[in-house]
């Protein structure tokens, strides 16, 4: 989840390509592309706080993310134009089946310590991060590997500290029996939980979560908590994109306004996201600076499951359709968010193979009239909810649209629920104590629709945070995974999210694109599918 793919959780409101409607540049907006590039030259870049430290398969937000992707090489990644899988650490993946893969590693890779990274440099790595008594967030994305439930029962201790399916037979290889089938494992291998992990790592996993040693083309230099996480070039880097410049500074922002106001007036490089307030003339400030591209990513609203507010409603599936057609995205997506948004149809972006048009029907259509009588005969006219959200992420003004709409429609009092940050939000969605409902969005993982299905709404997966479970669409996903084919398995998973419809475990917003920018200091920026910058392109210029 990307250049290196570090989707997960999003933590920006406009992370989204805006209609170029406004043109021109600003009184300095030159790109500087024929400019003398300094190759030590270290840029700085919007991000935010992780949630944690920085261990591979505890990871599941940008701002921990992004950290991870940049310090971490994994076998595979995706290509940043097209989003095609490639090797990178690994030298072949062969598939026999649906459940067996030999994977060759390929030899010169170093971590930043200089030891080598080796087979059992990964298969170490997910066995500890699939070991229950671990608590790593990403555990379940082990879980299609045999001898998982033995490492991580549901109930009890672990039984055994190693899966049964995966074998070193050589310094090398890496043998792969999975227990669940999935056509499509090859791509879950390019998710950061699957990268590798140094020896020292396991001495002290508190320690070097704040001190990290990866194997990427960038290494730790310090962390400055809640303030930036800096990182420099690694010299002895062995894979194909070799750093263009000296190394990232990961600056850390509590508002996407002040991020804005920072890029242009060049006193920050690369823009993660364009602030709500500067939609409407960014391109006017950046000129040939401002940037527009796709992205594979989507804007729900969850709904806590658990929540005395969701427990109150007779019917909830109902209660929830009703409060999906409440909202008028068209008009919100044009106005509030300046047009840069394309409203959602489904749970899976037009770009993710497997796509489905109008997946959503009439339960993602504005019809006030249909909306209150759902909410009525759901018997939740008189439920009060609120929406969980972040304040740093530019979310207030389309919560605060999307709650009148639902008010007006329903009557159903409807309020906004800000914490001053990601790190915060999160902590309460993953500790279970969401009110009602929750901003969720999801950049992908791999481009692939299971992983905006199952990794999201299956009832052990990590990114279900919201408590929903459902016998029917995991049997579907299930039955998904046992296809012979990739192609079988994607057509599976479509059958699988028409039966989220009749459930609602979140409300389909709108699609994002990446709006973003730079300053005057650096060029060659450009954004992957997963809206993340490619870091090692980035060129520094000569002061």
């Amino acid at each position: 989840m990307r250049g290196a793919n570090s989707a997960k959780w999003v933590a920006g409101a406009a992370m989204i390509a805006l209609a170029a409607t406004a043109c021109g540049g600003g009184k300095d907006s030159t790109d500087n592309s024929g400019a003398a590039a300094d190759p030590a030259g270290v840029f700085s870049y919007q991000s935010s706080e992780p949630q944690h430290p920085i261990q591979p398969a505890n990871v599941m937000e940008t701002g921990g993310g992004r950290i991870t992707d940049v310090l971490f090489s994994k076998l595979v990644d995706f290509d940043p134009k097209t989003g095609a899988i490639g090797n990178v650490v690994a030298d072949s993946i062969k598939q026999d089946d649906a459940s067996h893969y030999t994977i060759k590693v390929k030899q010169g890779w170093t971590f930043h310590n200089g030891e080598k990274v080796t087979a059992k440099s990964f298969v170490d790595a997910w066995n500890w991060g699939a070991n229950a008594k671990n608590a790593q967030q990403n555990a379940s994305w082990f879980s299609d590997i045999k001898g998982y439930d033995d490492v991580h029962p549901d109930k009890g201790d672990p039984k055994a500290d190693k899966m049964s399916g995966l074998s070193t037979p050589d310094d090398y290889t890496i043998k792969v029996e999975l227990g669940t089938p999935a056509p499509y494992w090859t791509y879950k291998l390019g998710y950061s939980a699957y990268s590798p992990l140094p020896q020292v790592f396991y001495t002290n996993p508190k320690k070097y979560g704040n001190e990290p040693i990866g194997n990427g083309p960038y290494q730790f230099v310090k962390w400055n908590h809640n303030q930036d996480f800096l990182t420099k070039a690694y010299d002895k880097y062995a894979g194909p994109d070799k750093p263009k410049n000296g190394g990232v500074d990961f600056k850390f922002y509590t508002t996407s306004e002040a991020a804005y106001k920072d890029t242009v007036s060049n006193n920050l490089d690369v823009l993660d996201q364009v602030a709500p307030s500067g939609m409407a003339t960014y391109h006017q400030d950046l000129g040939k600076r401002a940037v527009d591209a796709p992205q594979n990513s989507i804007q729900t609203i969850a709904i806590a499951a658990y929540s005395p507010t969701m427990k109150g409603v007779k019917d909830r599936a109902k209660f929830v359709q009703g409060l999906s057609m409440a909202i008028d995205r068209d008009t919100i997506t044009k106005t509030v968010l300046q047009g840069s948004r394309t409203p959602a149809t489904g749970f899976v972006p037009p770009a993710v193979k497997g796509y489905l048009p109008d997946a959503c029907g009439d339960a993602c259509k504005y019809n006030p009239a249909k909306a209150k009588e759902l909410v009525t005969e759901a018997g939740g006219t008189n439920a009060q909810i609120s929406v969980l959200y972040n304040a740093d992420g530019g979310h207030k003004e389309w919560v605060t649209a999307v709650c009148a709409n639902i008010t007006q429609a329903t009557g159903v009092k409807c309020e906004s629920d800000a914490k001053a940050d990601f790190k915060t939000v999160l902590d309460i969605r993953t500790g279970k104590k969401v009110q009602s409902l929750y901003r969720s969005g999801w950049v992908q993982d791999y481009p692939l629709n299971a992983n905006f299905l199952k990794d999201l709404y299956g009832t052990t997966a990590a990114g279900n945070e919201g408590g929903y479970s459902n016998k029917t669409f995991d049997d579907l996903t299930a039955k998904a995974d046992k296809a012979a084919t990739l192609d079988e398995s994607v057509k599976l998973y479509q059958d699988a999210e028409k039966s989220l419809y009749a459930d609602m475990p979140a409300i389909p917003l709108w699609y994002y694109k990446t709006n973003a920018g730079y300053s005057a200091n650096v060029k060659n920026v450009t954004y992957d599918t997963f809206g993340k910058p490619v870091f090692t392109a980035v060129e520094v210029l000569k002061k």
